[in-house]
């Protein structure tokens, strides 16, 4: 029993100053460390117009190829996707990501936060699930977590404190409910803000100390062929080394995405490729029966 929770288990290989680090720095935020990873996107762009000129159903962005690329790193090196909760380190299940929308660019518009899971998701997956999930929230229609919150905020504040603080108690002994752990956008993997469909460069961001997010990714406007992303992450999960050489992973992924999907799989029907991803025939320098290029056919 001690050694799950809902939402993971515990890791009991851990080295013992990896097991203190908690004990030394209760916080996520004074454990927070930073990263910023430039991306070239000399063959990332190339792609994305290629996809869209064959899916213009279903266009893609450098945010939707973030979300795939970076469920793919986490899936390959697990210890990004552990966090800390009563004092101990957890191993996650699943990959989980929470992002943010605006119903419309408005100074007062509301922003909706969605959590969804994205291991084993194809790339057309990550943007079919987006865009219907995005385009769903900007209807307005009001999710769990936000009748929830709304039905909390009723209560008198010294009421609010007390039924927090329980919660937090039983979060830490591991036994919070499930029901309130898998609808929360702060028990999550990583949560991505996507400031660059905002026109905006990328800012720092600080971590949640609710919740369970030991990650958080800020994606930047794409400026003269290239974008950069921030990362903050909570070091008592892994070490630096472990990180760069994840987000080595993640550069690789992200500025060659057709290498990584398989150039050569089928066609704009959303077929699997090589490594068993939809990966489509948006590759321009692929050529029809006729012999002339078809431009993401």
């Amino acid at each position: 029993m001690w050694n799950r929770r809902p939402d993971g288990a515990l890791v009991t290989d851990a080295a013992p100053y990896r097991q203190a680090m908690p004990l030394i720095m209760p916080g996520r935020n004074e454990a927070a460390v930073y990263f910023d990873l430039e991306v070239d996107l000399a063959r990332t762009e190339p792609f994305l117009d290629d996809w869209n000129r064959a899916h213009p159903e279903a266009r893609a962005t450098l945010f939707h190829l973030v979300l795939w690329a970076a469920a793919r790193v986490l899936q390959r090196r697990p210890e990004l996707n552990r966090f800390v909760a009563g004092g101990r380190l957890w191993q996650r299940d699943g990959v989980w990501f929470s992002f943010a929308a605006k119903e419309r660019l408005d100074d007062g518009a509301p922003l909706k936060t969605l959590k969804r899971r994205f291991d084993g998701l194809s790339f057309p997956e990550v943007v079919a699930r987006v865009r219907g999930d995005v385009r769903v929230e900007r209807s307005g229609q009001e999710s769990a977590t936000e009748r929830e919150l709304r039905l909390l905020m009723k209560l008198p504040v010294l009421l609010r404190r007390l039924l927090y603080g329980l919660f937090r108690w039983l979060d830490a002994l591991g036994l919070a409910p499930r029901g309130f752990i898998d609808g929360d956008p702060l028990y999550t993997s990583m949560f991505v803000a996507n400031l660059g469909s905002l026109k905006m460069a990328p800012c720092y961001h600080h971590l949640y100390e609710h919740g369970t997010g030991s990650l958080f990714c800020v994606v930047g406007r794409a400026h003269e062929g290239k974008a950069t992303l921030r990362f903050t992450m909570d070091e008592r999960v892994t070490d630096g080394l472990y990180a760069h050489r994840s987000l080595e992973l993640l550069r690789e992924l992200l500025e060659d995405p057709a290498a990584a999907l398989g150039q050569t799989a089928m066609a704009a029907t959303g077929a699997v490729g090589a490594d068993g991803d939809g990966a489509g025939s948006w590759a321009s320098s692929q050529r029809s029966t006729s012999g002339k290029t078809t431009p993401g056919a």
